[in-house]
Formats: C-alpha cells, structure tokens, sequence
C-alpha cells in the first residue's frame, strides 16, 4: 500500500513518469482513471485481508467497515472517466445479472414499503395474523409492511448490497492476469494465517480471537473465527483455489499425449519448484480443517474429490487428450491428504460423530421449524433479517432458547424473502456461474482452466456446507463468497 500511495503521487506530480506508466499498464484512461483504479483494486485486497480478522467481521462495526470500504471504492469507480472496457457480447449478458439483481433489491424495498391493510392481508396473511397476535392496536393500522421488521431488512439488505457491488467491481475492474495473481495471492496467504494463527491460539494456556478473548470452543482450532464450522467454510473456500493453481502449473505434465521432453523441460524450471510450496500450504490448510475438530470438515474433504474428479472430465475436453492422468493426480492427491489428517488428528473429529451423531444435533428440529416458516410466508417472505425475531414462534419446549439462524442458509432465505425474492437472489448467482461454467468448458488456457476448476470447486463445496450451517450468513465468508464467484466470471469472460 505504501508503494502505491508513492507511485500515485508520482504519478499525479510528474506527466512524463504517468506517460511511461500509462504505456507499462496499457492504461487507456486519464491519471485520475489510474489513480482512482488502483485505489479500487487495492480496496477490494484491503477488503479481503480485514474481513476474517475481527471475529470474520460478524459485529455491527465491522460490517459498517466493509460497507463503507465497498461504497468508497464505489464512489471512485463513478469518478472515472474511461472504465474498462468489457469485451464484445459481455455486456448483453451483463444486463441479464443486473436485471436479476436490480430485481433483487426492489424486491426489497417493496418488502419495507407501507402497503394497505387490506392488501397486505390478501397477498401475506401469515403476515397479517402475526401482526394481529403480536401487535397491539393492529385494529387501528390503515397501513403495514410485508417484512415484520423493516428495520432490520433495511439493515439486512444494505450488507447484501455492499456484497453485490463489491462483486461488480472486481468484474468491472480486474481485467489483467496480475490483478487476478494478487487476489488468490491474498487468499492463499489468509487461509494460512488463519491456520497458523488457529494453531498458535489452540496450544496456548489463555487463547484468543486476535482482539477478543476466546470463550467458547476452547479445544477446537478456530483462527480469527468464533465458530469452527465457519473457519471450515472460509477454509475450504480457499483450498480448492490453490489446488487448482497447482493444476494449471502442472499442465503439460498431466497431458498424456505430451512429449517426455517438454514435460522435463517444464520440471527444470525454477518456478515449477513453487508447486511444493503451495502443495505445503495445502496441507498446512488442510491441518487447520482437521483441528478445527467440524464434522463439516471430513464432508468437505470428500465433496473437494468428488467435484474436482468430476470437473476433470472437462479439463482437456475437445483437446485430443486424457482425463485420466489429471484425475490419477487427484487421487493421489487426496489420497495424502486423508494420509495426513489421519495422522493430523481427524480420529477426535470421528469422535464426534459417534457421540454425536451426523452434523446436525437438534438441526433438523430447526429445519423443520423454518421449513413451517416458509410454509406460512411463501410468496413474500417474513422479511430479510427477520429469521431471529419470528423463530420463536414457531420453536418447541426445551429447544436452544435463542437461535439466530436456521442453520440452514437455503432455508433462511426462503422464509425471509419468500419464493419471489429467493428467485431473484439464487437466480443471479446461478446464472452467473452457469454461465461461466459453460465458457470455462471451451478455454484452453492452462492457467484460466486450472484456477476456474478451483474456483468452482470452491463454489461447490460452500453450496453444499450451506445445507447443514449458516456460512453464508458470515460477513467474512460472504466476501470470500462473492470474490470467488466474480473471479469464476472475470477469468472466463472472453
């Protein structure tokens, strides 16, 4: 950062340095356009490196960060005078995400509007009723609000908002391979910390959460996270990553058909030596899910194989080449990894589902009580954000006294946006990644196609956690999240 305050300032002061810089980036705008583009990309690592560190960013002031990080750099991508451009037939399809997510965040608003009584009651009841057993005076209300707390939808809705735009700025602004190397260079380097921060906390006598003192969860590896099942989900995000980075660096030696010579020749290249480190981190990652002591972890663990397995049907596709030694590499792979976590300690993980059982505990109890939710608001919804303040009703004697999420992301955004707002929400990230999907199966680039399986891979294994747990209602993870899938798109956008 403090290199590029320099460089900026350089730049702005001395026209001959900014010409020279302009024809090193092939920046085609202004210095301001310069100036305010690099400030975005370094926002958006800024944004990266802050959100997992204060308790994964779940407390009001650390989102308030996020959001107002993300609106700045908003703010300073409207400044610029000549924004990258996108390549030709994008932005057609760019209207259809935009029209999703537009959709989305009216969809919001008309959840908060004031609507008449008699409205309301015909297209929610269960709204009305709610209102009718919980308010008082409801008899005198000429006008009432399809979300049970508009407050709290608003507040909801601002960080979904802040979500989306910071994905809009990474497809909109990083459009050279370096900017994309910096991101997973952030993202490799955070998952290890993570780790090894978790690691240093775990053996010591008084641990902490880096600013606050740890309480809860004492025996298990969390990092900078309160809950290790979220530590997982950030974690299991950024592994698949990096393997597919080992992939793309191994290409030429995975293809069958090529030539002994050019395989060898790649293995005597210093840089090829850089795939044993990040095969370290790996592993040194994969040693932070194990500790973490999460049921979730070993589930993560195999959904990683299955998906990259199936992925590696497409890798060399329409390329006159083989898929089995890419997928012989996986096994291997893997086949260390679960060498290592058994040595690791993923015995005191079984532990836990003998005892306990399959991830869940009274989960299904929970799913069962929002799945009533969902029932009783389909169309509408009870409102974003207002999951915590309506359970109650629905809760048994004896059950967890307070649940603030259902532990279930899927479940949680149904009852709290309905089938129409759920639409909108799931639709934009679906197309999305459909859509890169199907361009990612034409691409012959070693680096694009092994760095986009990994993000996929990622996608796919949070997907699947997100049934059993509320990642993706952690400030921290939906960064991590959104960054991902943006990448998913940037990388296969021509």
């Amino acid at each position: 950062m403090i290199k590029f305050i320099a460089a900026a300032s350089d730049v702005w002061s001395k026209p001959r340095l900014w010409k020279k810089k302009k024809k090193a980036y092939g920046f085609p705008g202004t210095k301001k356009d310069f100036i305010c583009s690099k400030i975005i990309e370094y926002g958006i690592l800024g944004v990266l490196i802050f959100s997992p560190l204060p308790a994964a960013s779940v407390y009001e002031w650390s989102i308030l960060v996020i959001e107002i990080a993300v609106f700045t750099m908003l703010g300073f991508y409207i400044l610029m005078k000549h924004r990258p451009i996108l390549p030709p037939g994008q932005e057609s399809v760019m209207k259809k995400l935009r029209f999703l997510f537009a959709g989305f965040f009216v969809y919001l608003v008309f959840q908060m509007l004031p609507l008449p009584v008699f409205l309301v009651k015909i297209i929610s009841p269960g709204t009305y009723h709610f209102r009718e057993q919980f308010s008082l005076g409801i008899q005198q209300e000429k006008f009432m609000s399809l979300s049970l707390s508009p407050f709290h939808t608003f507040q909801h809705g601002m960080e979904l908002f802040a979500y989306v735009v910071l994905g809009f700025l990474v497809i909109k602004t990083v459009t050279e391979r370096v900017q994309v190397k910096r991101i997973v260079t952030v993202l490799l380097a955070m998952g290890f910390f993570e780790a090894f921060y978790g690691m240093f906390e775990l053996y010591r006598d008084n641990p902490r959460i880096l600013f606050y003192k740890k309480e809860i969860n004492l025996n298990a590896l969390t990092g900078t996270f309160v809950n290790q099942n979220h530590l997982t989900g950030y974690l299991e995000m950024i592994i698949p990553v990096v393997i597919g980075l080992i992939i793309a660096k191994m290409d030429i030696i995975l293809r069958s058909r090529a030539k002994l010579r050019d395989k060898m020749a790649v293995i005597g290249e210093k840089r090829f030596a850089l795939n044993f480190v990040l095969g370290a981190f790996v592993i040194f990652m994969i040693a932070g899910l194990v500790l973490s002591r999460s049921r979730s972890a070993v589930f993560s663990i195999i959904v990683m194989f299955l998906v990259f397995s199936y992925l590696s049907v497409f890798y060399f596709r329409g390329e006159g080449a083989s898929q089995s030694s890419l997928r012989k590499f996986i096994q291997i792979f893997f086949v260390f990894i679960i060498i290592f976590a058994v040595y690791a300690g993923i015995d005191a993980t079984l532990q836990r589902f003998s005892k306990e059982g399959l991830p869940g505990g009274q989960r299904p109890q929970y799913w069962a009580h929002a799945l009533e939710m969902a029932k009783d608001y389909p169309v509408f919804g009870t409102g974003l954000g207002t999951f915590a303040l309506v359970y109650p009703v629905y809760e048994d004697i004896g059950l967890y006294g307070f649940l603030r999420h259902a532990h279930n992301d899927y479940l949680e955004y149904f009852s709290e946006l309905g089938g129409i707002g759920f639409a909108f929400l799931a639709g934009g990230v679906l197309l999305m990644v459909f859509l890169s999907f199907v361009r990612w199966k034409k691409k012959k680039d070693p680096w694009v196609k092994g760095l986009s399986m990994g993000c996929f891979v990622s996608l796919a294994v949070i997907a699947v956690h997100s049934f059993s747990d509320f990642n993706l209602h952690i400030p921290a993870n939906m960064v991590l999240f959104t960054v991902i899938a943006a990448l998913c798109w940037v990388l296969n956008r021509k």
